[in-house]
């Protein structure tokens, strides 16, 4: 499928809508980028919630899905950044918060010492562990409450994938 076909898919446009109005793939462009920037934010009201439900107010949402991004590894700063999950000012701030309260460590590599990497303390574990076991939750009821199956889903990847790689093209070659 195209890009193109992928997003009408994902935006419920027919395939025919759009090849006899090329306006339509603006609209449905436009509505796509809205759209990305919304579901984050809404990810990140999901994430606060949580916190809030299990009593966790000392992090904020994008400090609890930064634990949860680094997981199990032990990465640098700008892994983290190079990953794309983060701007690059709030990685430091943010890593900076979750060391002075305990929910991370950062160590001098032994290789460079101008080098930092940080992972998980046992209290970075535990919030990681209570966002898996959020998305983990929705996971069961995605499908039947969300209507959201498994072939709408790979269909969506594909499309924000693509999107990322043209993205990313329009970066790297100025295009």
């Amino acid at each position: 499928m195209s890009v193109n076909g992928a997003m009408r898919e994902v935006i419920g446009e027919s395939a025919s809508a759009v090849e006899k109005d090329p306006e339509a793939l603006e609209t449905g462009y436009l509505q796509l980028l809205h759209l990305v920037e919304r579901l984050h934010r809404q990810l990140l009201d999901v994430i606060k919630d949580e916190l809030e439900r299990i009593g966790q107010t000392d992090i904020n949402s994008v400090q609890a899905l930064l634990l949860y991004n680094i997981g199990d590894a032990e990465l640098t700063p700008g892994e983290l950044r190079s990953r794309g999950h983060y701007l690059g000012s709030n990685v430091s701030y943010n890593l900076k918060q979750l060391v002075e309260k305990n929910y991370i460590r950062d160590e001098r590599s032994n290789t460079d010492r101008r080098s930092k990497r940080v992972s998980l303390t046992e209290t970075g574990l535990e919030v990681r562990d209570s966002i898996s076991a959020l998305f983990e939750r929705q996971l069961s009821s995605v499908e039947q409450v969300g209507g959201v199956n498994n072939e709408l889903i790979e269909s969506t990847n594909k499309t924000l994938q693509r999107l990322e790689r043209f993205w990313a093209d329009q970066v790297r070659f100025r295009l």
